[in-house]
């Protein structure tokens, strides 16, 4: 994400930013910097009729207008990179009136201006800085496989996207028959795959031979992703291809359950694969649900979830210097209510800097972040046992309009049967 032009007042946090989305991962930041009630400004195509002054006939034509919506709602497809905001028009021009619906889809290399109603509050401001850094970019290339099906997948600190899928039918090995016709077809899967991989990671000709590829991670039941890996190391040697050969060492195997891929969640948080890949944030990440579910089994009144239980252990200061995590979904913040996303600003905000606890955003597309949202989207590791937190005052003072989750409340004996 390239800033064109900020205008934010550090004080009250008011003002503009205008931003020029480069590539897909910042359609993701987009989608979570805008906001319900923003404004937002951008130029769209839209289809008006006019009347011809000398024959009174009608006729359409497609005209280029600026458009600023006060937003309603928002739709996000992280296959196709793609961001659609809805919301009715707050300026009025020649073309559309004041109070009109309109859908502003927002593309590459296409610039935005984007105005907080409120302010820029804390949240908002990290997710800016975040999406301007250039080296938070694809951390991860993964493949789970197995024998003819493949699927290819680009791991970043904010998603886990497919970004292809083979599926090829090869010869079964048969007792007593020619192996050729198996050994043919691994051949071509194997072939087709790698050309896809090279593709997908940008390292396909005429790239540089001075490409930095990020690491690949292959995973598969039995032996199929190691004997990828060998297949690569070979091509590598024949083609005499520097890339490919810059790509070997950064190659890691690993044991998948299957080649289908809710087995990659599995496969990401086996500590052969966190140890390697440790300083990557969906690493530290998986690594701190592991360690919170590990406390909540322990039963030792470490682990907390739920917006009431996180709320109170915080305020007995249990969540701060010397080892407090506040573990929270980013789907909170997009809350339609401005009042539920003030209020888990403001929770963020105490963590940080009063209590000066570790405070991790985990994102609803990461399968942490999906592990999270069945805990109701808020949960906290305790630097002391807390035994009484949801035996205290009760509902007081709750109900008022505010969501208390992502999707639903989750009864704290169903997620402490689902991790014994």
């Amino acid at each position: 994400m390239k800033l064109v032009k900020q205008n934010i007042e550090q004080k009250d946090g008011t003002g503009t930013a205008t931003l020029l989305p480069e590539e897909p991962e910042d359609m993701w930041h987009a989608y979570n910097l805008i906001r319900p009630t923003d404004l937002l400004r951008a130029t769209a195509i839209r289809r008006v009729q006019n009347e011809s002054a000398s024959t009174g006939s009608t006729f359409s034509q497609r005209v280029q207008t600026t458009l600023t919506l006060r937003v309603t709602s928002l739709d996000f497809d992280p296959q196709a990179g793609q961001l659609h905001v809805s919301g009715k028009v707050a300026a009025e021009n020649k073309y559309v009136k004041q109070g009109q619906y309109h859908t502003l889809d927002l593309e590459l290399q296409r610039p935005f201006t984007l105005e907080k109603e409120g302010g820029w509050d804390s949240i908002a401001l990290g997710v800016l800085k975040e999406s301007l850094d250039q080296s938070a970019r694809a951390e991860l290339w993964a493949v789970v496989m197995q024998e003819g099906l493949a699927n290819v997948c680009l791991i970043t600190g904010h998603q886990t996207i497919l970004r292809q899928r083979i599926e090829m039918s090869i010869p079964k090995k048969r007792a007593g028959a020619s192996s050729s016709d198996h050994e043919k077809g691994s051949a071509r899967f194997f072939s087709t795959l790698l050309d896809t991989v090279l593709r997908q990671m940008g390292l396909s000709p005429p790239t540089s031979s001075t490409a930095d590829p990020k690491p690949l991670l292959l995973a598969s039941p039995g032996f199929t992703a190691t004997t990828f890996q060998s297949y690569i190391k070979t091509q590598a040697v024949q083609r005499g291809d520097k890339t490919l050969s810059s790509l070997v060492p950064k190659i890691i195997v690993a044991h998948a359950a299957s080649a289908h891929l809710h087995s990659l969640a599995e496969v990401l948080a086996s500590p052969a694969v966190t140890a390697k890949l440790a300083d990557t944030r969906f690493a530290r990440e998986t690594a701190l649900m592991d360690r919170f579910y590990a406390l909540l089994r322990a039963d030792d009144g470490r682990a907390w979830y739920g917006p009431r239980e996180v709320e109170r252990a915080v305020d007995r200061g249990a969540v701060g210097r010397g080892g407090g995590v506040l573990l929270i979904s980013d789907a909170l913040f997009r809350a339609q209510n401005v009042g539920v996303r003030r209020r888990w600003v403001r929770l963020v905000d105490r963590v940080r800097e009063v209590e000066g606890g570790e405070v991790r955003v985990l994102s609803s597309m990461h399968e942490s972040g999906r592990r999270l949202e069945g805990l109701g989207g808020v949960a906290a590791i305790l630097t002391f046992p807390i035994e009484d937190v949801e035996e205290e005052e009760g509902v007081e003072g709750e109900g008022e309009g505010v969501e208390e989750n992502l999707n639903g409340r989750v009864e704290e004996r169903e997620v402490r049967e689902m991790v014994i």
